[in-house]
C-alpha cells in the first residue's frame, strides 16, 4: 500500500534554542533557569551534564541546515532564545544575538528550508524568575515585547511563528512534581503560572496580527489523550478530568477563546482560581490562533481514585484520579513511555470533530533511545531501523485521519540531530544524525535521515 501525502505536505523536524545552540556565555547571551539550576544542583542532570554546550549549532549551523536537505527537510522549527536576544528580558536588544538569528534564517531559506519559529520553548531568563517568573504580570508583559520585537526583526522572512512550546510542561514540571526549576510544589501557584501563560500568549498573538505581516501565528500543544481504563462512568469521569487538567486547559483558550467551564468548576471547587481581570479574558477571546502546532509522544491511561489522599498532603492533579497501567501495552523501555500510534489518529480526529477541523501539523512525534552506538555498522553510521519503523507506524494512522479530512498539514520528527534534553542530558538520542560529543561535535546522518529523505522526496512511502 502506498501512503501517499500532498504534495506541499511539511516534512521537517524541531529543536529549540537553549538544547541545541550552546555558546551559553558568548556573545551577549545570559543565564536562563537551566544555567542557574545547573550551577546550584549538578546532580539533578544526567551524568551532570548541564545546558553550557549543547550540541553547539551556534557555530555549525550552516554545516547543519546542508544536513537538514541531505535529509529532506523543507521546513525546521527552532526557537528564539529570550535570554540571547533581549539578555536582560526587558531593555536592550543584544545585536549579536540579532545577527546570528538573521543568518540562521537566510540561511535555511537559501537551502529551501522554511523556517517555523517559536519564541519559548521552557528557557525562562534567570533575570525574569528572578522577580517570579510566569506568577509576575511583569513577566507577561516582557515576554509580550520580546515577541513583539522578534516579529519585527525577523517577520519580513518568519511566516510561521509559535508562541510557546508545551506551555504545560513547565506548568507540570516546575510547579506540581518537582523536576524542572523552580521546583516548586503548589497546585495554585501551578494554575496562576498557566493563567498567566495563556495571557502571555494572547498577547503575542495579538501583536503579530496588529502587524499585518502575511504569516500566521500558532502555539505548540503536547496533546496527550486520557484514555479511561473502561466505560465504567467513574473512570470515564476520571479520564475527562485528566484532559481538562493537561490538555485543554490550553488547547480551549487558543483555540475558543475560553477556558472549559468544567475545568472552571474544579478549580472553584478547591479553591485554586487564578487571578485573573475580565481585560485578561477578553484578550484570549479575541486573539484565538491561526495553526496549532500537536506534539504527540504517549496516551495518559486513567482509572477512578481508588484511594482518597492523605488529608495533609499538598493537593495535586492525582487527587481527582489515578493514573492506569494497562496490561502488555507497548514500551520504549528507554524513555519509560507507552508507545500507542492509534492516538495520533485520536487526536486529529478530535480536532476535525470539536476545534473547527482547525489546520495543524504535527510538531514532534520522535523515539528517544538510550545506547545507540551499539547500532553502528561496519561503515560507521547507525542503523536505526526501530526509528524508521516508529515513524511509519504514526504516519499511517496520520494518513488514515487525514483520509477522513483532519486538516494536517505537515510531519516534524523530534528532532533533527541528537541534543541536549533537559534534566536527562544526552541519556536517550532522538536525532536523524548522530552528534558525537567525543569527536568535536560530528554529524552523521543515520539510517533513519537517510530514509527520511526518501520519505519527504516520494511525498511518503510504500509497504
Amino acid at each position: 500500500m502506498k501512503y501517499e501525502f500532498p504534495q506541499d505536505f511539511w516534512w521537517g523536524s524541531a529543536a529549540s534554542g537553549p538544547q541545541t545552540e550552546g555558546a551559553a556565555d558568548v556573545d551577549g547571551r545570559k543565564p536562563s533557569i537551566w544555567d542557574h539550576w545547573y550551577d546550584i544542583e549538578p546532580g539533578r542532570f544526567f551524568n551532570d551534564v548541564g545546558p553550557a554546550n549543547t550540541s553547539n549549532f551556534y557555530y555549525q549551523y550552516k554545516e547543519d541546515i546542508q544536513l537538514m536537505k541531505e535529509t529532506g527537510h523543507n521546513s525546521f522549527r527552532t526557537s528564539i532564545q529570550w535570554s540571547r536576544l533581549i539578555p536582560d528580558g526587558i531593555g536592550e536588544v543584544n545585536p549579536k544575538a540579532v545577527d546570528f538569528y538573521n543568518r540562521v534564517i537566510d540561511e535555511m531559506l537559501a537551502n529551501g528550508v522554511e523556517p517555523f519559529m517559536n519564541l519559548y520553548h521552557f528557557d525562562m531568563p534567570m533575570s525574569m524568575q528572578e522577580i517570579g517568573g510566569w506568577e509576575n504580570r511583569e513577566v507577561v508583559s516582557a515576554y509580550s515585547t520580546f515577541a513583539k520585537t522578534c516579529f519585527e526583526l525577523f517577520g519580513d522572512r518568519v511566516k510561521h511563528w509559535f508562541t510557546f512550546n508545551e506551555p504545560i510542561v513547565p506548568v507540570e514540571m516546575g510547579y506540581l512534581y518537582d523536576a524542572h526549576y523552580p521546583n516548586v510544589v503548589d497546585f495554585k501557584r501551578a494554575v496562576q503560572v498557566a493563567y498567566h501563560t495563556t495571557v502571555a500568549h494572547s498577547l503575542a498573538v495579538k501583536e503579530y496580527h496588529a502587524l499585518e505581516q502575511g504569516g500566521e501565528i500558532g502555539i505548540i500543544l503536547n496533546l496527550t489523550p486520557s484514555y479511561p481504563r473502561s466505560q465504567n462512568p467513574a473512570d470515564i469521569r476520571a479520564a475527562h478530568i485528566a484532559d481538562l487538567i493537561f490538555n485543554r486547559s490550553f488547547l480551549d483558550p487558543v483555540t475558543k477563546g475560553e477556558f472549559p467551564a468544567d475545568l472552571v468548576d474544579i478549580l472553584k471547587e478547591h479553591a485554586i482560581l487564578p487571578t485573573y481581570t475580565e481585560e485578561d479574558l477578553a484578550v484570549i477571546k479575541n486573539n484565538i490562533i491561526d495553526i496549532l502546532g500537536v506534539n504527540y509522544y504517549q496516551p495518559r491511561r486513567v482509572k477512578a481514585k481508588e484511594y482518597a489522599a492523605h488529608p495533609d498532603a499538598p493537593l495535586m492533579p492525582e487527587h481527582l484520579f489515578d493514573n492506569y497501567e494497562m496490561p502488555y501495552r507497548k514500551m520504549n523501555p528507554y524513555r519509560g513511555w507507552e508507545i500507542f500510534e492509534k492516538a495520533i489518529y485520536d487526536i486529529s480526529i478530535n480536532l476535525r470533530d470539536n476545534y473547527g477541523n482547525i489546520p495543524f501539523f504535527i510538531s514532534e512525534n520522535g523515539m528517544g533511545v538510550e545506547g545507540e552506538d551499539r547500532y553502528r555498522t561496519a561503515d560507521g553510521y547507525i542503523d536505526d531501523h526501530y526509528r524508521i519503523a516508529f515513524i511509519k507506524d504514526h504516519l499511517k494512522w496520520l494518513h488514515k485521519a487525514m483520509a477522513e479530512g483532519a486538516n494536517c498539514k505537515g510531519y516534524h520528527l523530534w528532532t533533527f540531530m541528537d541534543c541536549w534534553s533537559w534534566a536527562n542530558a544526552y541519556k536517550n538520542r532522538y536525532g536523524l544524525v548522530e552528534v558525537n560529543l567525543d569527536q568535536d561535535y560530528k554529524r552523521t546522518i543515520k539510517s533513519s535521515g537517510r530514509w527520511y529523505k526518501e520519505l519527504s522526496d516520494n511525498h511518503g512511502f510504500a509497504e
